[in-house]
């Protein structure tokens, strides 16, 4: 016999997709009005050629730094690769289910997952999703059906914490997997080594993907306020541990300063896009602000 479908339609988990879908709605939407008319393109539009000028070309596409070493006009010409393939990779380890305030790290990841899903389907382009912690764990495939959302959004809603990380060897196992280039859209707490998770993303960019690392962390994580004798309950096999916080606040805060800019240089020495979001601060605002400054730069495909 078949499975009960019923049993899939657990409110809880129907009530975190339309949650899902609803914030990412209105990330997207919001950003894509602000862009008016100007010349969005998303992810999927690369420069392939320059020819010359006709009467009646577009005058924004003219490459005037060729027109001032040469005196010549050219144009440039987009291919808009329309089956663009992204991966959503998505870190569900245990270190991601912490919380201080309203959101988890995890609940955080998934608004950005489906955030950054809904707006790949939107221009037409492939998405699917993977979700990790010592190894992969699920696996949505890559469609560009706008009814593929509702696949993606479940798997982020039944997604939980649990397991110690391995994400440099799920980098490597995953650059190995992708053979076709595309987008590749890591969302992580990005607690490993610095130096295996930059490989991993090496990895990746020696594929000719494009690289974007979202590194979610908590506000406690980054400001750590304990005032009194405190309890740290380890994660991921850590045990646990009592301190004051008060006599190790300094080092802790530079130990941190001092992991994040190592991923941030290690990045953008391999051009791949670090944006670091913290569960205290507006997701819309902040995604928008990484979209616009991408657009901006010309950061696309």
């Amino acid at each position: 016999m078949p499975e009960n479908p019923q049993k899939f339609l657990d409110p809880k988990i129907l009530n975190k997709v339309t949650r899902l879908d609803l914030k990412a709605r209105h990330i997207v939407e919001g950003f894509v009005a602000g862009m008016h008319k100007s010349p969005y393109r998303g992810f999927s539009v690369e420069f392939a050629a320059h020819r010359e000028y006709s009467p009646g070309d577009d005058l924004k596409h003219l490459d005037w730094k060729v027109f001032g070493r040469s005196d010549r006009l050219y144009v440039k010409q987009y291919e808009l690769e329309t089956n663009l393939r992204s991966h959503v990779l998505l870190d569900t380890s245990e270190s991601m289910d912490y919380k201080s305030g309203e959101l988890s790290k995890l609940e955080l990841a998934c608004f950005i997952a489906a955030s950054m899903s809904y707006l790949i389907l939107r221009q037409q382009d492939s998405v699917g999703i993977v979700t990790f912690d010592k190894e992969v764990k699920s696996k949505v495939p890559s469609s560009s059906s706008m009814g593929h959302l509702r696949a993606i959004l479940g798997t982020l809603a039944g997604a939980s914490a649990q397991n110690k990380t391995d994400l440099a060897t799920v980098l490597h196992v995953m650059a190995e997997r992708l053979k076709r280039r595309g987008l590749v859209i890591l969302i992580s707490d990005l607690f490993d080594d610095p130096d295996k998770i930059l490989k991993g993303l090496q990895h990746f960019r020696s594929r000719r993907h494009d690289v974007i690392v979202f590194h979610v962390l908590d506000e406690y994580e980054l400001t750590f306020p304990f005032q009194r004798m405190t309890l740290f309950e380890g994660m991921e096999e850590y045990p646990k541990l009592l301190v004051d916080p008060r006599a190790l606040r300094q080092a802790y805060l530079e130990e941190v300063d001092r992991f994040c800019q190592k991923l941030r240089r290690g990045c953008v020495q391999q051009m791949v896009d670090y944006v670091q979001i913290s569960t205290d601060r507006q997701l819309d605002v902040e995604l928008t602000k990484y979209l616009a400054s991408r657009l901006a730069t010309g950061r696309q495909h």
